[in-house]
């Protein structure tokens, strides 16, 4: 049996020993200092041995944790500039006004959070005082994403300075009646003062990490030097479990993303009680940042633990506060200090002797009050040294206690994350333990009064200078002026216009050629910005390597395996493209901060997102929800879409309800384009919508969602007549007609309108002509661009109808005067193309691929399904039947003639 204690080989003996004696003599001194000193001591010369080596730049494997104290000691901390005094009674105001705002609203049952900002209050004061820059300098300034339940201190430093009145605090979560607060960080719906929406917990952090990134590439490309930008992300400690959180922590130090420093509020409490009760969430972090290459700054203690760390002469203090768990830590904030001398000092003799040298009221201020994060110096010292920081993004841990300043039935309560409201007697505690001028007749009839020092008082004064000081207010979000982006040259588009004759061209391949020509336009050919998620062969994008480059902030320091060939993979400083590696999550981060770039940095950007569309909505929604509140513009393309075009692929690759999921959200405009001349059209207009000139009620704050599929297929040339443009855009035109299709029908022959839409299409057509040819029915195709902009278009109608005005729906309007019965068909399950079955007039029915996918040959796929063209002309003849245009017999023949 192998002995535990025994020295394990380790990588270091594959190696040549050139001195044995000389090691032979270090690992005995270490077996000494252990011997005489005790291991304690021994493990504190070794980290400091190989910390020192580090500063020497000696290359070790990085130590993943150090000891639960301070990283910059009391001695080392720079002095804060300006007044800490006036900074504390703004502080105090804002700690007084979010506490009240979210009680006073309690009544009406709204909810809301009062415990994490009493937590953080200085955690966001020190940065609004000394470091977060305002966007009235150039126009960008930091970029802030603020923890979602901390909203409620925001607004009360905005009503501080001015830039909200009680009536809006009062309107908190209660926004129907105009004048409201949304109750998160929310630019759709206060688009002046957020600019992320962070309360989707896990997105903030991804999201800041690829906002840092985007911003090194439009510095590097040359749109705009935005190297001055700094990126801050406030992030609860109960928020890292989230996946997201991390996802993306190697990228940031990868490339060296010192604009970027996560403030993780280590209150060791999430939403039902401690974060890591048993363990240390602290240390946990500190070591899942260092070993992905962060810098890491850990502000854990007040200027009240000095006097016992000076006292630890042993190294007991250090060892005792590494070993607590959290929940315990929890504990002390609640018990006194009998207890505290009983628990915490009693478990070691060193600890006993320096208990005797503390009273009780040094214990109770230690343990109940005094942590880094409360305290404005040790909060400066961080942050300084994380904007200082090069080559490295920062994260600064900073210990708090939730529900700090509340009272004693707040904080460090497993429930007061739930706790919406004080008391009166609670409130008029607070404002002694803050000294307030607030006097007992304000609070009348038992309502808790706001505070404010007056608008020409001392701490407004300092207030507003420090923030003109800054560039500005923050957090604020601005639109400047720019001028719409001229449209790009017409034969981009046109070109599709004539179709593909002889050859066969799948619409992914037709919309990569169009970026193609796009990229090439001298105006707003800079401005696309392409991100793939390491699929771009896939979709046919490798021609784009060479003349645009992938973005990379090393350049190319390697020399390419194909670098003798024509399309050979290029990367470059000032590339072009995001190929993100396998990462929806981030190549939908990348995309929102380029969709939003029109707003964060007064620069338009015109990203497009490509992605197998199983991978999109069903991966990654909750990003494109983020997407549509943070008010973002460009084009999603979910590619090899629908459920049978992908040959063989099975299962997690058939997409068949991704237009579904789309259709949930208002901000996404969602076209499932037949025909490359479509996707041309589809372009065009959401170019003209986003960037342009949007006409007079449209909402340019959307995005696209277009699905194109992988299967190569005829594409005809546009139809001539018309309304064909508008047919596209607003979501259906009739392609063409029996008669147009040369299929020569009888006289007085039954007739069907056949919808199509996507792949799906072409299986109609083929339908049309069995149907003509063989069962003598006459048939017209109409090509359904979007079956949920028909939708809406439809449920706008009927709203205007409850209004008393007379509007009809576009669908109706293209359908009216169509013969006979209407039967849709979607490569998406039918609940797609139902979605507009009740504005239909005519007979309605519709084909669709419901269920699960399956691996096999296409053709096999959709006569699973029932939606290839033969099931397509039994559907049509049921239709028929039904009206008694064909004999009932016709169905069972068809059906016995095909084989279903």
């Amino acid at each position: 049996m192998t002995d535990p204690n025994a020295i394990q080989p380790s990588a270091l003996d594959q190696l040549p020993d050139r001195d044995p004696e000389e090691t032979a003599e270090w690992q005995a001194s270490l077996d000494a200092v252990a011997k005489a000193a005790g291991p304690h001591r021994a493990a504190y010369l070794m980290r400091r041995t190989l910390e020192r080596a580090e500063a020497g730049g000696i290359a070790l494997p990085k130590l993943l944790e150090t000891d639960y104290v301070n990283t910059i000691p009391t001695a080392a901390e720079p002095s804060a500039p300006g007044d800490e005094e006036m900074e504390r009674k703004i502080t105090a105001w804002n700690r007084w006004n979010a506490a009240a705002m979210v009680t006073r609203g309690s009544k009406y049952g709204v909810g809301g959070h009062i415990a994490t900002f009493a937590s953080a209050a200085w955690l966001y004061e020190t940065g609004f005082n000394h470091f977060f820059r305002g966007k009235e300098a150039d126009g960008s300034g930091d970029q802030l994403y603020i923890q979602g339940h901390a909203s409620p201190g925001i607004y009360a430093r905005a009503f501080l300075d001015g830039r909200l009145n009680e009536q809006h605090l009062d309107n908190f979560r209660q926004e129907a009646g105009g004048n409201g607060l949304p109750s998160y960080p929310h630019p759709r719906r206060l688009p002046w003062l957020w600019e992320f929406p962070t309360v989707s917990m896990g997105l903030g952090p991804l999201s800041a990490i690829y906002q840092a990134r985007f911003n090194r590439y439009l510095t590097a490309r040359g749109i705009k030097d935005v190297s001055d930008s700094h990126v801050w992300a406030f992030l609860g400690d109960g928020e890292m479990d989230e996946p997201e959180s991390t996802a993306a922590l190697a990228l940031a130090s990868r490339e060296g993303l010192d604009n970027l420093t996560f403030v993780i509020n280590c209150n060791l409490q999430r939403l039902d009680g401690p974060v890591r009760a048993n363990f240390k969430i602290v240390q946990e972090l500190e070591a899942q940042f260092r070993g992905a290459g962060w810098n890491v700054v850990k502000t854990l203690w007040g200027t009240a633990w000095d006097e016992l760390f000076q006292l630890d002469t042993t190294g007991a203090l250090v060892r005792r506060l590494r070993e607590v768990p959290d929940a315990q830590v929890q504990t002390y904030q609640t018990r006194d200090a009998a207890y505290i001398r009983q628990d915490f000092f009693g478990a070691d003799p060193a600890l006993v002797e320096m208990a005797k040298l503390l009273s009780d009221d040094k214990i109770l201020e230690c343990f109940h009050l005094s942590r880094g994060g409360h305290e404005a110096r040790k909060v400066y010292a961080a942050y300084k040294a994380a904007v200082e920081f090069k080559g490295a993004p920062t994260v600064i841990l900073a210990q708090t206690v939730k529900g700090h300043t509340l009272g004693e039935g707040f904080a460090s309560k497993n429930a007061n994350h739930q706790m919406k409201k004080l008391t009166v007697d609670e409130f008029k505690t607070m404002r002694d333990l803050l000294e307030l001028p607030i006097s007992d007749s304000a609070f009348a009839d038992g309502q808790v009064p706001y505070g404010h020092p007056g608008a020409d008082s001392a701490e407004v004064r300092y207030l507003q200078e420090r923030r003109a000081a800054l560039g500005g207010p923050a957090p604020a979000r601005r639109v400047h002026p720019v001028a719409p982006l001229p449209a790009p040259a017409e034969k981009a588009f046109a070109s599709f216009d004539k179709g593909s004759g002889s050859q066969n061209v799948a619409t992914t391949m037709a919309f990569v050629r169009l970026i193609k020509d796009l990229v090439r336009d001298k105006e707003s050919g800079k401005r696309w910005v392409p991100i793939v998620p390491d699929e771009a062969r896939t979709f046919g994008m490798e021609s784009l390597f060479p003349s645009l480059g992938i973005y990379s902030p090393k350049g190319q320091t390697y020399e390419p395996v194909d670098r003798d060939q024509l399309m050979y993979y290029k990367e470059a400083k000032n590339g072009q493209i995001l190929n993100e590696g396998i990462t929806e999550a981030g190549s939908m981060a990348d995309f929102i901060a380029a969709s939003t770039a029109y707003a964060t940095h007064g620069e338009v950007m015109i990203p497009f997102y490509i992605f197998y569309s199983m991978f999109g909505w069903q991966r990654t929604a909750d990003q494109m929800w983020q997407l549509g509140d943070q008010l973002g513009r460009g084009f999603l393309v979910g590619a090899t879409a629908g459920r049978t075009t992908l040959t063989g692929e099975g299962l997690q690759h058939a997409d068949g309800h991704s237009p579904v999921i789309a259709a949930t959200n208002p901000a996404a405009l969602t076209y499932d384009p037949a025909f490359a001349y479509e996707v041309a059209a589809i372009v065009k207009d959401g170019l003209r919508r986003m960037y342009g000139e949007a006409a007079p009620g449209e909402d340019p704050d959307v995005f696209y969602y277009l699905t194109v599929y992988n299967e190569p297929m005829p594409q005809p040339a546009k139809p001539s007549g018309p309304g064909i443009d508008e047919g596209i855009v607003k979501g259906l035109y009739r392609f063409n007609t029996a008669e147009s299709a040369g299929l020569s029908p009888v006289a007085n022959a039954p007739r069907i309108q056949l919808l199509g839409s996507g792949t799906a299409i072409h299986w109609t057509l083929r339908a049309q002509k069995l149907l003509a040819e063989e069962w003598g029915v006459a048939s017209d195709v109409w090509s359904a661009t979007s079956w949920t902009e028909l939708r809406r278009d439809a449920l706008e109608a009927d709203a205007a109808l409850l209004r008393g005005e007379e509007r009809v729906p576009f669908v109706r309007q293209a359908l009216q005067g169509a013969d006979g019965p209407v039967l849709a068909v979607s490569d998406y399950m039918r609940q797609v193309p139902d979605q507009i079955a009740q504005w239909v007039e005519q007979d309605y029915s519709s084909l669709g691929a419901d269920g699960f996918g399956l691996s096999d040959t296409r053709e096999a796929a959709r006569r699973h399904f029932g939606v290839d063209a033969e099931s397509i002309v039994v559907a049509a003849l049921a239709q028929l039947a039904k009206r008694g245009e064909v004999k009932a017999t016709a169905v069972k023949e068809a059906r016995e003639k095909y084989g279903l």
